[in-house]
């Protein structure tokens, strides 16, 4: 039987979208709802699996991993893209990656949760609350406010049409932006520097990698208004997270919303924790039922395909 590791199933819940049992005669299936301690802990636990079912962007499958991986064939992920594959040695190995659709709904709801979390200091408040405490802070409103977006594609787009029906002004910048996406929107297109200056929220939607990597550093916040918030729902390292740990605690800006970091999941001792002005969720942007329905069964589907010689959804 093929041995099949499903990865990074944190809260053990992969059973409860997809019969495993169904599948006993077929695979032999372990689930591992831990993260691995670091990559030689994985090369030992993953050493005699055939097929790895990842969630996108957990463990980074890195050349090392594959090359050393020897009686591995077949890479079923979560998503169409996952950066933290390295395609290159699977297809030198002649690996089979292969991938899953995913909604779009996900990413764009949270964000508005951070967005509206920050605006209305819901987390203090909340926390007050159970303490006994009675109306302690003043919130802001969104109407008439700027909402700056570092990208402007499925998701950043979903993000803006909210951003109008609350009557925000909205503008947006990326190296690759539509222009015909920002007109249909009615999203005012600006230079880096013009957003950065003017957001009241500046939200990011773009895809990790070299590209926007610490996009955003103590230079950048350094430019943006004091009562302004910066939310990040894309990926960690877009951020420099050292720097907006500086800025948070020198309130040179309002407060941050974030669901990335740098190192994930965000260790117990990070200084994110311990700030009052940041709202904080552990990577739950795409983690619903909708979502862990499409991933798991069609990280199956995947799988069948592959073994059966007619691969689908394949990531080159």
């Amino acid at each position: 039987m093929l041995k099949v590791a499903i990865l990074d199933d944190y809260q053990n819940v992969s059973q409860q979208f997809v019969d495993l049992e169904k599948l006993a005669g077929k695979y032999e299936i372990k689930i591992f709802s831990e993260p691995f301690e670091d990559e030689a802990d994985a090369l030992d636990k993953l050493a005699d699996f055939e097929a790895l079912l990842i969630m996108r962007e957990r463990t980074p499958i890195t050349k090392n991993l594959i090359e050393n991986l020897t009686k591995l064939k077949f890479i079923i992920t979560s998503g169409l893209t996952n950066k933290s594959i390295n395609l290159e040695a699977a297809k030198k190995r002649k690996i089979i990656v292969s991938g899953t659709d995913s909604n779009q709904n996900s990413v764009p709801e949270l964000t508005w949760s951070l967005i509206l979390g920050l605006a209305r200091n819901l987390k203090e408040e909340i926390d007050n609350m159970y303490q006994g405490y009675w109306q302690t802070t003043i919130g802001v409103e969104l109407k008439g406010k700027i909402l700056g977006l570092i990208g402007l594609g499925k998701v950043g787009s979903q993000v803006a049409k909210i951003g109008k029906a609350f009557g925000m002004q909205v503008m947006a910048w990326s190296e690759n932006l539509n222009l015909d996406t920002c007109k249909e929107l009615d999203v005012l297109p600006c230079s880096k520097e013009d957003l950065i200056k003017n957001s009241d929220f500046l939200s990011i939607h773009v895809q990790g990698g070299d590209r926007y990597k610490d996009c955003i550093t103590i230079k950048e916040m350094d430019k943006m208004k004091k009562t302004a918030f910066l939310i990040n729902t894309s990926r960690g390292p877009i951020i420099s997270e050292d720097d907006l740990i500086i800025a948070l605690s020198t309130n040179e800006i309002a407060g941050a919303g974030l669901d990335v970091y740098e190192k994930e999941p965000l260790p117990e001792n990070n200084k994110l924790r311990f700030l009052p002005n940041v709202l904080l969720t552990p990577h739950i942007g795409y983690v619903t039922a909708e979502n862990y329905q499409i991933f798991y069964s069609q990280m199956i589907e995947s799988l069948e395909a592959c073994v059966n010689g007619k691969p689908i959804r394949v990531i080159e």
